[in-house]
């Protein structure tokens, strides 16, 4: 069997989302004749909680490498005055809500100095063991998961010192990501990290993005690329909704978001629509799974919504399945016309009629549309519309199969026999 290196700064037993993608690959890629490595960091709880259910889905016999990490969020946490074992809240460090003197110095600093990322002090650590861990295994590929970007300078660090095939993934876009926008960069770190950008797509032998929109970006601006990209969307995976039975509840309309939810994701007209639907005499509540930002927060409470909204916080991956089941609708707010969230697949295959806002996603609207699952609307629209089409909205499971993570793993194992057989 072929071994490939995964190096993914999220591990377990983190309940990051942003580790379900490459824990998929890594449990179903030995089905395809590819075994799994892990390179990862020893203890990345500055955001993360725990979610230990995760760890069932792990072989027993995979090696994970975990190193040290120099991290400049715990400087941070002592700047603002967190105590050491609290935990910072990701929708808050880039809220613009916040105007104190030392958050707004905290942004510009990371910003600006940390390239490509606040993650860059696992640079050192990373390809130092990640050498011993080559050494010793001889994988045939490296697969670094960003963001955060730092991990592809060391999968493109490793690959150019073993001489082995590179593939970077995109779950987000580097130099733009969509939080940067609304922050200052220098001229100087943008060009920084446009080098450091362009150099690890030029030694990449493939070079895979979760969304069709951001490779056709991605494309635009690295047009050298055109015939080593690919698309491999998020997913899930059907075995979680195994026993997923869909409850129906007639008493009470909820609405659903799961995951952190920033204040560039607001949409105050929808808030003022549901406390309108409210007053018209639906029985409607908000629950939120993850963290919401202040700004978030301000804008229910000014729709006057705060008795209607119930905010869970983190809940363990199960546990959010169970409450997608629970949900009437679900909500999801993309970020970008580049951005597909990865919840988005789960809503469809948990059957629920989805309530989508975005600007200018057709990709987006294209696969909630194909399934007919929900409708998307515009940042500024109440979506009045959608709650005069509830009852027409039913997932078709054969449209959506194709994201079944099992699938995605497959994939990804022909593009890794590809570079073999080049």
């Amino acid at each position: 069997m072929k071994k490939v290196l995964f190096i993914t700064y999220y591990w377990l037993p983190s309940g990051k989302a942003s580790i379900h993608w490459p824990l998929a690959m890594i449990k179903y890629l030995p089905r395809f004749n590819w075994q799994p490595l892990v390179l990862t960091v020893k203890k990345e709880d500055v955001f993360s909680s725990k979610d230990e259910n995760l760890l069932q889905q792990v072989d027993k016999n995979l090696k994970v490498i975990k190193t040290n990490s120099y991290e400049p969020f715990n400087i941070y946490k002592r700047f603002i005055g967190k105590k050491k074992k609290e935990k910072l809240i990701a929708s808050e460090t880039i809220s613009k809500t916040n105007k104190s003197l030392k958050h707004k110095i905290s942004i510009w600093i990371r910003m600006n100095l940390f390239i490509p990322d606040a993650r860059i002090g696992w640079y050192l650590p990373g390809v130092k063991e990640g050498i011993k861990l080559l050494k010793d295994e001889y994988p045939e590929a490296v697969v670094s998961i960003g963001p955060p970007h730092t991990t592809h300078l060391i999968g493109m660090k490793l690959s150019q010192y073993f001489n082995v095939d590179f593939i970077p993934v995109f779950i987000d876009p580097w130099v733009d990501i969509a939080y940067y926008r609304v922050f200052e960069r220098s001229k100087i770190t943008l060009a920084i990290d446009n080098y450091l950008e362009k150099k690890v797509l030029e030694k990449a032998n493939a070079t895979i993005f979760v969304t069709q929109t951001m490779k056709d970006n991605y494309i635009e601006k690295y047009n050298f690329i055109k015939n080593k990209s690919h698309v491999l969307y998020w997913g899930y995976n059907e075995d979680n909704f195994t026993n997923f039975k869909t409850i129906n509840n007639d008493e009470e309309e909820i609405i659903v978001h799961a995951g952190n939810i920033f204040d560039f994701q607001n949409i105050p007209a929808f808030w003022k629509r549901i406390k309108k639907e409210i007053e018209r005499g639906r029985n409607i509540t908000l629950h939120f799974i993850g963290s919401v930002s202040p700004g978030i927060r301000k804008a229910i409470e000014e729709a006057k919504l705060e008795n209607y909204t119930k905010y869970l916080g983190f809940l363990p991956y199960n546990k959010m399945i169970e409450e997608l089941n629970k949900a009437t609708y679900l909500l999801v707010c993309v970020t970008e016309k580049r951005h597909i969230p990865g919840k988005l697949f789960e809503y469809l295959r948990a059957f629920k009629p989805i309530i989508a806002f975005g600007d200018d996603n057709e990709e987006v609207k294209n696969i909630i549309t194909e399934a007919n699952a929900g409708m998307i609307f515009n940042y500024n629209d109440d979506a009045a519309e959608f709650f005069g089409k509830t009852g027409t909205f039913n997932t078709d499971l054969s449209k959506i199969k194709k994201y079944d993570r099992e699938h995605i793993a497959k994939e990804l194992a022909e593009i890794l026999n590809q570079l073999q057989n080049m």
